[in-house]
C-alpha cells in the first residue's frame, strides 16, 4: 500500500436526523436531501440513511430523492428483513450495510450478531450482491464476528466504535481503541474493507481516523448537531479537517 492511499480516509454522513426534526412537526421541511447535497458540496464521499422498519425518520420516499439527487454514494443501513431486501433490490443504492434494529431503542445498540444468523445474513448478502450493490455488515470490533463476516462473502465492515465514543474513564477509552485498532488489523489482514463509525464526534474521532487500515467513517449525529451551530458546510468540512489531521495528511 503506497503512503498516499494510507493517508487516505472518506467521510460518510448519515442525515436521518434531518429527517428526525422534520417528522416531529411532520412537515416536509428540514429537506435530507438538501441536507446530502450541502454534505457533498462540503466534502462528503458518501451519504448514508437508515430506513428502518417504524419510518420514525427516513422515508421511502426519501431513500427515492436521495438516489436521484446524491452525486457520490447513497448508503443504505437496513435491517436483515425480506421488506428491507425488497426496498433494496428495487432502489439499487450503491452501498447497503445490514444492521441489527429493535424498535424501542433510540439508535442502533451494537453490531449486528451474525454468529447466531449465519444463513440468514448470508442469504441476504447474497442476493443484494447479485444485484451489484456493495454489501457491509455494521459489527462489534470482535475478531469471531470478523471471521463470520468473512463467511457471510461480504468485503466490507463497518465497526462499531459506540463503547469506544460512550467510554468516559481514559482506561476505558485506551481498552476500547486497542480493541477497534486490533479488528481494524484483523479485518484487513482477512482481506476485508474497514469502514466504521457510531458516536464519533469532533473530540474523539482523530485517534480512530488515525488507524490506517480504516478507509471510511460514518458520522451523523455529531455533524448535525454542530450544524444547528455553525452550518452543514462548516460542520462537515470541520469534521473532514480533523479526520485528515488524524490520518497525519
Amino acid at each position: 500500500m503506497s503512503q498516499k492511499t494510507q493517508r487516505v480516509i472518506d467521510l460518510g454522513v448519515n442525515v436521518d436526523h434531518v429527517a428526525t426534526l422534520r417528522q416531529a412537526r411532520g412537515t416536509d421541511y428540514p429537506d435530507p436531501v438538501e441536507c446530502a447535497i450541502i454534505a457533498e458540496n462540503a466534502g462528503a464521499d458518501s451519504i448514508t440513511i437508515h430506513l428502518r422498519e417504524d419510518r420514525r425518520h427516513i422515508q421511502d420516499c426519501d431513500l427515492a430523492r436521495m438516489q436521484e439527487s446524491v452525486n457520490t454514494r447513497v448508503n443504505l443501513e437496513m435491517a436483515v428483513t425480506e421488506e428491507m431486501i425488497q426496498i433494496a433490490l428495487a432502489t439499487q443504492p450503491a452501498d447497503c450495510c445490514l444492521v441489527p434494529e429493535k424498535r424501542e431503542e433510540l439508535t442502533t445498540e451494537g453490531g449486528l450478531n451474525i454468529l447466531n444468523q449465519t444463513q440468514k445474513v448470508k442469504n441476504a448478502v447474497l442476493r443484494l450482491q447479485e444485484a451489484g450493490i456493495r454489501v457491509s455488515l455494521f459489527i462489534d470490533p470482535d475478531l469471531d464476528q470478523l471471521d463470520a463476516a468473512v463467511e457471510s462473502g461480504v468485503s466490507v465492515v463497518e465497526l462499531h466504535t459506540g463503547t469506544y465514543a460512550d467510554s468516559k474513564q481514559h482506561n476505558d477509552v485506551t481498552r476500547e481503541f486497542k480493541r477497534i485498532q486490533r479488528a481494524a488489523d484483523f479485518g484487513r489482514n482477512l482481506g476485508l474493507t474497514i469502514h466504521a463509525g457510531h458516536g464519533l464526534n469532533y473530540h474523539n474521532v482523530k485517534p480512530i481516523a488515525s488507524l490506517i487500515p480504516i478507509v471510511e467513517l460514518n458520522i451523523g449525529h455529531s455533524i448535525i448537531s454542530r450544524a444547528l451551530f455553525v452550518g452543514m458546510q462548516k460542520a462537515v468540512s470541520t469534521m473532514k479537517e480533523l479526520m485528515q489531521e488524524g490520518r497525519g495528511a
